[in-house]
Formats: structure tokens, C-alpha cells, sequence
């Protein structure tokens, strides 16, 4: 079987989501696997902002992914990769025209497809070890 190699070829976006929710989720217990597994479905019924403020009062594992995805999309719509907080964060959604709210939104799936396989892997990958 042939090996990959590690070429300096440049990421694309979804190796990219893919490494960030590896490394985001080395710490995550079964409640974050829990936490980021719901959070597609709370989104597409309630919608993001309404999730994360959801998220940001339930704390602990909610809390610990929704800072996790408002880095990521911080990272990919301002180029910043910390998180901008609770407070800044929903008020540059309140304040984003409709399509980039859109746009942030289905990054929001995108990643949140990612951290629901990479969290589940680790989490079971330890009981294993």
C-alpha cells in the first residue's frame, strides 16, 4: 500500500475544516461529541444566532464548541483565528448584510459536518487506546 506523502501542497478548504476540527476537538468528552452533533439540526430549526446565544447560556460543552466554531469563522470571513467572543461576535452577525449572515451560516454546516465525524473518532479512538 503506498504511503501519503507530505508534499508543501496548499490546503483546500475542506482539509482545512478537517485539521481545524482534529486539532479543536484533542480534549472533547462524549457531552462535546453530544453538543456537536445536535448543533446542525438546533441551527437549521431555529437558526444560528439563536443556537449560539442558546449555546453561549447552557455553558461548558455548548459553550466550549460554539467558541470553537466562532474561531473557525472568524478565521475564514476576517482572517483573524481567535475567537472574537460572545458578545462581538453576535453583534457582527446582527450587523452582516444578508448574504454574508447567509454565507457564515453554511460555513457554520460545513465545519460543523467536520467537528461531528472528527470529535466522535477521538472520543471513541481514546476509549480504544
Amino acid at each position: 500500500m503506498n504511503t501519503l506523502t507530505n508534499k508543501a501542497a496548499p490546503l483546500t478548504l475542506e482539509q482545512q475544516r478537517a485539521q481545524d476540527t482534529w486539532n479543536q476537538c484533542q480534549a472533547y468528552t462524549k457531552d462535546h461529541v453530544n453538543v456537536a452533533k445536535s448543533l446542525p439540526a438546533l441551527i437549521m430549526n431555529s437558526g444560528l444566532m439563536q443556537v449560539l446565544a442558546f449555546c453561549h447560556e447552557k455553558g461548558k460543552a455548548n459553550e466550549q464548541v460554539a467558541t470553537h466554531l466562532r474561531t473557525w469563522l472568524n478565521q475564514r470571513f476576517n482572517g483573524v483565528a481567535r475567537d472574537p467572543g460572545f458578545e462581538p461576535f453576535m453583534q457582527s452577525l446582527i450587523k452582516a448584510p444578508p448574504a454574508t449572515f447567509q454565507a457564515v451560516t453554511t460555513e457554520a454546516f460545513a465545519w460543523l459536518r467536520w467537528m461531528r465525524q472528527m470529535s466522535s473518532a477521538r472520543v471513541n479512538q481514546d476509549k480504544k487506546d
